[in-house]
């Protein structure tokens, strides 16, 4: 971490909950071409010939401090018209899904590939866990995605803590879910395979930590709820996941990393219970949806220290269907109501095509002035 400019040292000071002047930006993930080129000042077609160069350049020229997620490539998923031309999914519409040969149409499939296929393999990776080496593949990564980022953009975790999923991506939906509801043990069981698991792998990742002097945050990511609440009774989730959450969990909070929970749906039951565990901050925050910013703001991590905010601007509401007042008075919401230290701005999750260019406009105008003239 040596040798960062102003802004990569304020993107650390604020981590580090520093009172600061200003308050750094955050990552943004725009998907339409034409404006990360507009914005990086290249030509029409640039993004696509070379996304790794023109995507770095859109970030800087956006005023980011801190990048944890470096997906350059990612806007490539998408067209001008969303996604055109995607190969579907379990959770995409896929019409059969089939794993190791089994064909999941039940949730007695689900078990039975989780089961014969799914236990075994976690058992077999635990076993042959090769701590030395994956500490140093850590260090290699995160210091090689620094020296792409150069000394401006400061890079922090994503991608290497591990912690137990649930599995609607391998499966789909329904027949995942409803083997949830029918064979909790079973889900247990894969729960508690997963943090055996991940808890060798964050063990490597406090040493990492530690021995790389990495910066101490890190975004902890997994969709666990809609629009309503989560996708499973909360109380299933205190009996057979969250044990087994906060136990993998246990080396790299030791460790006094920051993690922060990127916030998509209705998490507002899980709150409190991610402070138990020892989560230190929130990201992302869909707010028409019913996650109060202004009450998490107020809340503290179960060492009784104010929380690490992610605070972002409405990509479902405010961007696509406002005006650019809207933006303005929502960052100016997210800056007063946000803490006083550890505060970053950005985005509430990826920004799709379509938002009018006057917003975004607006919103890049919002990051430099909360940059270089805080709360004054």
């Amino acid at each position: 971490m040596n040798g960062l400019t102003e802004t990569a040292q304020l993107a650390l000071d604020t981590l580090h909950q520093k009172p600061t002047k200003g308050i750094p930006g955050k990552f943004i993930n725009l998907m339409e071409h034409a404006y990360i080129e507009r914005i990086a000042n290249v030509q029409p077609g640039d993004y696509k010939k070379d996304p790794a160069r023109t995507y770095l350049t859109f970030q800087r020229a956006m005023g980011v401090c801190l990048l944890d997620q470096y997906i350059p490539e990612n806007p490539l998923t998408i067209g001008s018209q969303g996604f055109e031309e995607r190969e579907k999914g379990a959770t995409t519409g896929a019409e059969t899904i089939v794993r190791n040969g089994i064909l999941i149409d039940s949730p007695e499939a689900v078990v039975e590939h989780l089961e014969g296929i799914v236990f075994p393999n976690l058992q077999r990776a635990a076993k042959k866990f090769d701590e030395d080496a994956r500490v140093k593949e850590i260090i290699a990564e995160e210091r090689g995605l620094q020296d792409i980022l150069g000394p401006s953009i400061l890079k922090t975790g994503y991608r290497f803590i591990r912690f137990p999923t649930f599995s609607y991506g391998l499966y789909g939906y329904e027949h995942y879910f409803t083997a949830y509801a029918l064979y909790p043990e079973v889900m247990e069981q894969h729960f508690s395979l997963q943090a055996d698991l991940a808890r060798l792998n964050n063990q490597a990742a406090a040493r990492a930590y530690v021995e790389g002097n990495l910066p101490p945050l890190y975004r902890l990511d997994h969709d666990m709820a809609d629009s309503r609440s989560t996708l499973v009774d909360i109380q299933s989730l205190d009996k057979i996941w969250f044990p087994h959450f906060e136990r993998c969990l246990e080396p790299v909070l030791r460790a006094n990393i920051c993690l922060v929970w990127h916030c998509d749906g209705n998490l507002m039951q899980m709150v409190p219970r991610l402070l138990n565990v020892g989560i230190g901050g929130f990201q992302g925050f869909q707010y028409e949806d019913g996650m109060d910013y202004e009450k998490i703001c107020k809340l503290k991590t179960r060492d009784g220290k104010d929380l690490i905010i992610m605070g972002g601007v409405s990509v479902t509401r405010t961007l696509p269907f406002g005006t650019p007042n809207d933006v303005k008075r929502e960052m100016a919401w997210l800056v007063d109501k946000g803490p006083q230290t550890g505060l970053f701005l950005g985005c509430s999750s990826s920004i799709a095509p379509g938002v009018p260019w006057q917003n975004l406009q607006t919103l890049i105008e919002g990051f430099h002035y909360y940059q270089t003239h805080g709360r004054s």
